[in-house]
């Protein structure tokens, strides 16, 4: 039921919108940018998905993908066919409850960046987002890279990629974060909580 897929290298398209849906994949190491092209062929980013996460589960409704992803360094994927994962779902709800589980956190990153937050607002948010999913698959929690670029994580939370570089050069004057080209070090995440406007539990 699972391929085991790559690696694909910075810039690889690993599908494209408006391809068949036929599968989900998880990223087992590099990190993947998905985003559409909008009416005047201008890049608009969804998402980055880390290792462990999955990515195509936007392609169940429509069975078409409806996106571009596209790796951002070497990628390796562990692909898996939806036919038949959801055959076994429908006879193991702790599978189905999982999915559901996938779907919620997919809906739930769309409505921050719907949400009308301050520039800061949004770069905190996106920075403890990163630090938390680092956390959960054991990496630090505190010190991590950013593999994209900076006109990316600015196309991504909605704001100009001057504004995108002002903030974080904010953040390290305060001593909020310290950057060394593309590492980020969490000196005080609290403060990054209280600035996000989110409980940090």
């Amino acid at each position: 039921m699972v391929d085991h897929v790559g690696p694909y290298h910075a810039g690889d398209y690993i599908f494209r919108a408006g391809e068949p849906f036929d599968s989900i994949a998880a990223v087992r190491a590099g990190m993947v940018k998905t985003f559409v092209d909008d009416s005047l062929g201008n890049e608009q980013v969804l998402g980055f998905s880390l290792p462990g996460e999955v990515i195509g589960l936007n392609a169940i409704h429509g069975s078409r993908y409806p996106c571009n992803a596209a790796a951002l360094d070497t990628v390796h994927l562990c692909r898996i066919s939806f036919p038949r994962i959801s055959m076994l779902a429908s006879r193991m709800p702790g599978l189905q409850a999982k999915l559901f589980s996938l779907l919620s956190a997919e809906i739930g990153k769309a409505a921050m960046l719907a949400a009308n937050y301050r520039t800061e607002e949004r770069m905190a948010a996106f920075l403890l987002d990163i630090s938390s999913r680092y956390a959960r698959r054991g990496f630090s929690a505190n010190r991590f890279n950013l593999t994209m670029t900076r006109t990316e994580i600015a196309n991504y939370l909605r704001m100009a990629p001057e504004t995108a570089s002002r903030v974080l050069r904010r953040l390290s004057d305060e001593e909020v974060i310290a950057v060394k080209q593309r590492e980020i070090l969490l000196l005080q995440p609290e403060r990054l909580a209280l600035m996000a406007a989110i409980d940090d539990a």
